[in-house]
């Protein structure tokens, strides 16, 4: 059955937005060659869509002939503004776009949980009313259109709604509230950090070239984004992923439903990496677990061949030692130990994955994935070869702990072109 005239002509606008959202301004006669559709087609859509307010002739293209087809339509960008939160345990960042996504203003701040919730939550919102502020979408509060929150613990797939999980601060949800009362107009939604992280890859990232998927998240502590043919899966109670409460060998014990201490996470958290590098012999020289794996992972690096053959070993920038001369940064035999056992451990993990999703591929994300970068990949990879039948490639996330705020853009971004682009004026 044939789309009636007002269906087509919604489903042909949303075409044009889209390609103006993913090419920038094109003129009438680029939208004609990409859409496919007539020139009288294409005519009447520009029309509707500048009549509507959500195009608008930004200059004109390098064409001699002077004409409609000549003027280059973009996104009115300044239609809606969107704000995207990176909500940790201790810190918030925030950056606020335009509709196009050209970001405006970002900050990040830490937040002090110690001082109770509600020193928590004006910590945080301060940050957000200043980003908001200085991107010019403060207004009477009615032009920020859309906040995409990420934030670590189970969303309800029913509600929407930041669940009150265990050992996550409370903070977190009065946050959410204290937006929406704030920004009455403004669309809040919330979502798990790794799910937005894994959808940021998809489009961004390390698994751009990928519609199956799995983002194991490596930082403080540890969870999974699946992303199956597609479409990010998030299970019956948003709990898909929780894979630091996931028993494996290696532990002292099992999890227990309100503490994963002795789960996956007592193996690949941050705190356990910096044990680990002990155990290892690695010296305390990086403060943070990510900053360890990332020395090691140079450290382990092949050699790099100069003129004649001689071996160019990487050498700490600006580093001398009390006599002048760069210090020796030859791979140190503790640091390799430790890239393998770590790799041990993630592979533990994966494999279990591997073995229920068959994904054909783990990006490595948080801050450890790309600190650990293709060494710790490859080591993973290598064991996850012997232990598994199912080929599975493992790479590094591309853009490591800023996923989440990418993803929580990009989410947003989604929202407010749905709701503006669903049904211009006709």
């Amino acid at each position: 059955m044939p789309a009636s005239p007002s269906t087509a002509r919604a489903i042909n606008d949303r075409l044009a937005l889209s390609l103006l959202q993913q090419e920038g301004p094109l003129t009438a006669g680029q939208l004609k060659q990409l859409t496919g559709l007539s020139r009288p087609t294409v005519a009447d859509l520009v029309e509707r869509l500048a009549a509507s307010g959500l195009i608008t002739v930004v200059g004109e293209s390098g064409e001699q002939r002077r004409g409609p087809n000549a003027r280059l339509y973009g996104i009115v960008a300044d239609r809606a503004y969107l704000a995207a939160l990176d909500v940790r345990t201790e810190s918030v960042s925030v950056l606020v776009s335009d509709l196009v996504g050209r970001v405006l203003a970002e900050g990040a701040a830490p937040v002090v949980p110690e001082a109770g919730e509600a020193a928590a939550v004006e910590q945080a919102m301060g940050l957000v009313e200043r980003a908001v502020k200085e991107a010019g979408a403060s207004g009477d509060g009615g032009r920020l259109h859309t906040v995409g929150i990420g934030a670590p613990g189970l969303v309800d797939p029913a509600t929407g709604e930041l669940r009150d999980s265990a050992g996550l601060p409370a903070w977190h949800r009065r946050l959410v509230a204290a937006l929406q009362e704030r920004f009455p107009q403004a669309r809040v939604s919330v979502e798990n950090e790794t799910n937005l992280a894994a959808l940021a890859e998809q489009r961004e990232g390390a698994a751009r070239d990928r519609d199956t998927f799995v983002l194991l998240w490596l930082g403080h502590s540890c969870g999974a984004a699946v992303v199956l043919d597609g479409s990010l899966r998030r299970g019956a109670s948003g709990g898909t992923g929780e894979i630091g409460f996931l028993p494996v060998p290696g532990t002292a014990g099992l999890p227990t439903a309100t503490d994963c201490s002795e789960g996956y996470h007592s193996l690949v958290g941050a705190a356990a990496i910096v044990e680990l590098a002990g155990e290892c012999g690695v010296g305390a020289t990086a403060p943070t677990a990510a900053e360890t794996v990332a020395e090691a992972a140079r450290l382990v690096a092949a050699p790099q061949r100069g003129a004649g053959g001689i071996d160019m070993r990487l050498r700490r920038v600006g580093a001398t030692s009390h006599d002048g001369a760069a210090p020796d940064t030859r791979p140190n035999p503790a640091h390799a130990r430790f890239l393998d056992t770590l790799a041990d451990r993630i592979a533990v993990g994966v494999a279990a994955v591997v073995a229920v999703l068959d994904p054909g591929c783990v990006v490595l994300g948080g801050e450890i994935g790309p600190a650990g970068g293709a060494a710790l990949a490859a080591r993973v990879e290598a064991r996850l070869g012997g232990m598994s039948p199912l080929a599975t490639e493992v790479r590094a996330s591309t853009l490591g702990g800023a996923a989440v705020l990418r993803g929580a853009l990009l989410t947003a971004r989604e929202h407010a072109q749905d709701e503006l682009f669903a049904a211009p004026d006709r």
